[in-house]
Parts: C-alpha cells; sequence; structure tokens
C-alpha cells in the first residue's frame, strides 16, 4: 500500500482487520446482546408478574404488543436521527433511552404503567439495532461485510439465550425485578467504553466532508497515511425526504421486496418464538423440552446466521444463498407439525428451522445495510427492520386465532411454512430484478 493514493472506500475495503475495527464490532455485538436480553426480559418475567398481581395471562398480550410497536418506532426514528446527527450520538441517545426506562421498570405497580414502560423500552431497543448494524457495516471491508454484519447481529438471539439463563438463577434468588436492574445496569457500565472506543463511522463524516474528525479518525485506526486527502462525491440533493429516497434512482423494487422478507420472515420468527412451547404441551411433549424447542430456534439462527453469511461473503451476491436458506428453512417448519410426542423430533426440526429460516432472516438484515449507500444506510435499515416489526407483532396475533379456532397442528405448520417460502421468492426477487443503489 503506497502513502497518499486511496480514497477512503478503497482503504477500509484493502486495508487487513485490525484490533481496533474488532474492538468496534465485539462492542457492537454487546450492545445486541443487550437488546436481546432486554427485549426478552419481559417474557421472562411475565409468569411472576401474573401470579404476584393476580392477573389473567392474556392481559400480557397487550404489554407484549406495546414493546414490539415501541421497537417498530424506534427503528424509524433512530434510523432517520442516525443519518441526520450522526450513528454514535444516535446509538448513544438509544443505550440511554432502554436503559433508564428499563431501571424504573421494577417501580410499575399497574398494568398500565407496564404498557407505558415497555412501549417507551422499545423506542431505545428497537432504535439502537439499525445503528449497530450501520456502523458494523461501514467499518467492515466489502469481502467480510455480509459476515462481520452476520456475526454483530448474532449478539441479538444469544442475548435472549442468555437472558433465559439468567433468569432461572436470578428471579427465584432475587425477585423479578432483578431482571430489569441488571438489564439496565450493564448498558450503563458499556456506555464509556462507547464513548471512548467507537468512533464516529468515517464514511458518513466523509459526506459531509468533515477533514479535522476524519483525518482523526484515520489516525486512530492507522489509516492515515494511505489517504489521498478527497472525499467522495456529495450526493446530490433533491429535495426529497430521506424516506421517499428509499422508493427514487431505481430502488423502489428492492426496498419493498426487502420490506416483504422480513415482514414475512419477523411473522414466522415470532409465530415459533411464542407459540412452540404452548402447541407442544398439547401434544403432549414435556414442558422442559417444550422451553428447549425456543432455545433450539435461537442457537439455530446464530448457526445459520454465520454460514449464510459467510457463504454470502464468499460468492458476492448473498441473496441467492438467503433464498435458498428461506426455502430450506419453509420445509423444516413444516416437519415442526408432524412431531407428535417425539421431543427429539421437535428439538432437531425446531434447530433446523432457526438455521435455515432464522438465520436467513438475520442475513437479510444484514443485506439491507449492503443495498443503501451511507447516506440512507440508517434509515434504510430501519424502515426495513421496523416493517419487518409489523410481522413480529402480526405472526404471534394471528397464531392465537388459529390456534382458538382448533386449527390442526399439520395445517398450522403448514401455513407457516408458506410464510418461508414466500420470503425465499422475495428476496429472491432482489437479487434478480432490482437494481441496487451501491451497484
Amino acid at each position: 500500500m503506497k502513502p497518499g493514493t486511496l480514497d477512503l472506500e478503497t482503504i477500509v475495503d484493502t486495508s487487513p482487520l485490525n484490533r481496533r475495527q474488532l474492538v468496534i464490532f465485539g462492542l457492537c455485538a454487546l450492545v445486541a446482546m443487550i437488546d436481546g436480553f432486554d427485549t426478552q426480559s419481559i417474557a421472562l418475567v411475565a409468569p411472576v408478574i401474573v401470579s404476584a398481581w393476580r392477573l389473567k395471562a392474556a392481559a400480557f398480550g397487550v404489554v407484549f404488543g406495546a414493546g414490539l410497536f415501541g421497537s417498530l418506532v424506534g427503528a424509524f426514528l433512530f434510523g432517520l436521527a442516525a443519518d441526520r446527527a450522526g450513528r454514535k450520538p444516535a446509538l448513544i441517545a438509544a443505550m440511554l433511552l432502554f436503559a433508564a426506562v428499563t431501571l424504573v421498570t421494577p417501580l410499575t405497580t399497574s398494568m398500565g404503567q407496564l404498557i407505558a414502560v415497555r412501549l417507551v423500552t422499545g423506542l431505545g431497543l428497537g432504535g439502537a439495532l439499525p445503528i449497530l448494524i450501520s456502523i458494523t457495516s461501514e467499518y467492515a471491508p466489502t469481502r467480510l461485510r455480509s459476515t462481520l454484519v452476520s456475526l454483530m447481529f448474532c449478539g441479538f438471539p444469544l442475548g435472549a439465550v442468555v437472558g433465559g439463563v439468567a433468569a432461572t438463577r436470578l428471579i427465584p434468588a432475587f425477585g423479578w425485578p432483578s431482571i430489569f436492574y441488571v438489564g439496565a445496569a450493564i448498558p450503563l457500565l458499556l456506555l464509556p467504553a462507547i464513548l471512548g472506543l467507537v468512533p464516529e463511522s468515517v464514511r458518513f463524516l466523509a459526506m459531509s466532508q468533515n477533514r479535522p474528525r476524519v483525518l482523526a479518525i484515520l489516525q486512530r485506526m492507522k489509516w492515515a497515511g494511505a489517504w489521498d486527502g478527497q472525499f467522495p462525491a456529495a450526493p446530490a440533493q433533491s429535495g426529497r425526504s430521506r424516506v421517499a429516497e428509499l422508493f427514487a434512482e431505481g430502488r423502489a423494487a428492492g426496498t419493498l421486496l426487502l420490506w416483504t422478507t422480513l415482514f414475512l420472515s419477523l411473522l414466522l420468527t415470532y409465530f415459533l418464538i411464542n407459540w412452540i412451547p404452548l402447541i407442544a404441551r398439547q401434544s403432549g411433549i414435556g414442558m422442559s423440552s417444550a422451553v428447549l424447542a425456543v432455545a433450539a430456534v435461537n442457537l439455530g439462527a446464530i448457526f445459520g446466521c454465520l454460514v449464510i453469511g459467510r457463504l454470502s461473503d464468499w460468492r458476492g451476491d448473498p441473496t441467492a444463498f438467503i433464498s435458498f436458506g428461506f426455502a430450506l428453512g419453509a420445509l423444516a417448519i413444516v416437519l415442526i407439525g408432524s412431531s407428535g410426542q417425539s421431543s427429539a423430533w421437535l428439538l432437531a426440526t425446531t434447530f433446523l428451522a432457526g438455521v435455515f429460516s432464522v438465520g436467513a432472516q438475520m442475513c437479510t438484515v444484514a443485506y439491507c445495510a449492503s443495498f443503501y449507500d451511507t447516506g440512507l444506510r440508517a434509515t434504510g435499515v430501519g424502515w426495513a427492520i421496523g416493517v419487518g416489526r409489523v410481522g413480529a407483532i402480526v405472526g404471534p396475533v394471528v397464531g392465537g386465532m388459529l390456534v382458538g379456532a382448533g386449527m390442526p397442528t399439520t395445517r398450522l405448520f403448514l401455513i407457516v411454512g408458506v410464510m418461508s417460502a414466500g420470503a425465499a421468492l422475495a428476496v429472491f426477487g432482489v437479487g434478480q430484478h432490482a437494481p441496487r443503489a451501491n451497484a
């Protein structure tokens, strides 16, 4: 590498991964784990609160829905903020918001208060994810972007698994408030590391041609000697809002297909996580196996995300592998319905559904970061996740209606399998027919 000859994009794409980049990716993964832990926390304590407050279990449906709706709105708002004010200040604001509101959750004494608190908590939790994906994507070289973003995003389901394990020890020993105290303390303790070790995106700063800050970050990353001193051409100002820009310059078809993919895939994911334990129990499977089936979905998702992400980097165009993952996942989901009273069959099929369908869904989120250029990345990822959250809300509700109507288990999982097949077709369409903004 000859000094003074490379532009910023080439420097990031051609430089070997260094310790400072790995620290950025690691801290983003830790925040994603906290996000997963805090998102799962309300489900972990719900049975205890229902008993302590003498409520009906069905009442918690509104609490769950409030958190998911808050996440939807948070993804929209914080994605826009990150593209306007910067990735780092938006991330810090999101972390402070969900940490502060999580801290006051144990002080609630009524369902109304709990619903309000979970709604605001969801704003911060949903807002953090698109920013984490944007930061990781913008410090990752193109050749490894899918792998690194997928690896970081694996922190979310891993945090949910850790939350489940922690709950089995914390709640009996210290009561249900302990889950929220831990969920608030960890991000507050992590904030100094984020402030000190995670820089603003150098690609984002280059858009505003902020030379002093760009130079400071390049020196910190040990890249300053290779920079040619030139900034990329500033994007033309169209006068449209950033959300409208998602549909401009050939991005409309791709944007709509990505939204469709994430809507369908998050619908099926949240259906599986919420309804598998109850359906399994009704089929005569033991409680421990029914709960382990949810853990199998999350663990399979982590494995599948890493494998599909690595294959995507190897081929260059990830849509083919993601589509294939959804298609295989459709078959695995259909097979869940034939588990009967076999715990082994249930665990095997839920693990495979996690590997293929949920793993492909996580890689789709990572792909969104590559689909949009720097000026639209956080907005594009945020709105894609937000639309996906609509599916996350619809999935459990529709599942409840179908289960309540007495639909046979085989037919129920056949319908969910069709959702995965639909996601396969949608993401395949992105790669085949929709021009990408950063081509």
